[in-house]
């Protein structure tokens, strides 16, 4: 049997991403060692049922398990997830940060998250970031606290639960949070990162398929609320994401006059 019928048994979201095929081998790998290791235990679980019964002239001891098998459990449990560790996930994880895209290239984005809602927060035409300050947050108008006085600011484009990026090109995010924990997840991106108040973690990713929208979710139980905290990424092509562009820079121009 071929391993792409194994990887087809199991049930993952279609990928849209560049990085996404290592990610998919390495779900794949723990999934076969936790299978490997689920049997050896139904198969313990089992001895222990049989040898352990009820019988006459016998009388239990509640003691730790000290023997032979024991041990050897013991030590195969530690050695595959050793192997889960080291030999997998880490040079995996190594892989991904050292394909870092250089910022001169990618799009960068920053991602705020809030209950129950994700901001999104574009640089503009002059490619800077206009400077923010929480204490000019408000509800009517500048949720990330914008301070227009910046004249980097002036071409910044926010939007709320709409994320457009452009197909084949490196896109950067800058995640966090304004309130609590919150766990930013594109699932066919194969993006999931934890929005954790008072820091910036960024990511990386490349749609290379897919033009369309897709679900943006919050995988961290973060409030009552956090059932509807949804929004969408749109891949345009070039020229999708380029309209978008200007015309989110055609509605900043309309305002300020």
């Amino acid at each position: 049997m071929n391993p792409g019928t194994w990887r087809d048994w199991l049930p993952y979201p279609p990928n849209l991403s560049e990085h996404g095929p290592g990610v998919d081998q390495l779900n794949t790998y723990v999934h076969y060692l936790m299978f490997v290791m689920f049997i050896a235990w139904a198969i313990y679980f089992v001895y222990c049922l049989i040898h352990f019964r009820k019988r006459e002239g016998h009388k239990a001891v509640y003691n730790p398990a000290k023997g032979k098998l024991a041990k050897v459990s013991e030590v195969g449990v530690i050695l595959a997830e050793a192997i889960l560790l080291i030999a997998l996930s880490m040079p995996a994880w190594a892989a991904y940060k050292k394909n870092f895209p250089s910022r001169e290239e990618a799009l960068n984005v920053r991602v705020i998250g809030e209950q129950f809602a994700w901001n999104f927060h574009y640089p503009g035409n002059d490619g800077v970031f206009g400077r923010t300050d929480p204490k000019l947050m408000n509800n009517t108008g500048n949720s990330l606290g914008i301070d227009m006085s910046d004249p980097h600011a002036k071409d910044d484009i926010i939007t709320l639960n709409e994320f457009h990026v452009p197909l084949n090109k490196p896109v950067i995010v800058d995640i966090s949070s304004k309130d609590v924990i919150h766990s930013f997840t594109i699932n066919v991106l194969r993006v999931k990162q934890d929005a954790v108040p008072g820091m910036v973690i960024p990511i990386h990713f490349k749609a290379v398929s897919g033009v369309g929208a897709h679900e943006i979710t919050c995988a961290q139980l973060c409030g009552l609320g956090h059932y509807r905290m949804q929004g969408f990424v749109y891949i345009d092509t070039s020229e999708q994401y380029a309209q978008w562009h200007a015309q989110k820079e055609s509605e900043l121009q309309g305002a300020s006059q």
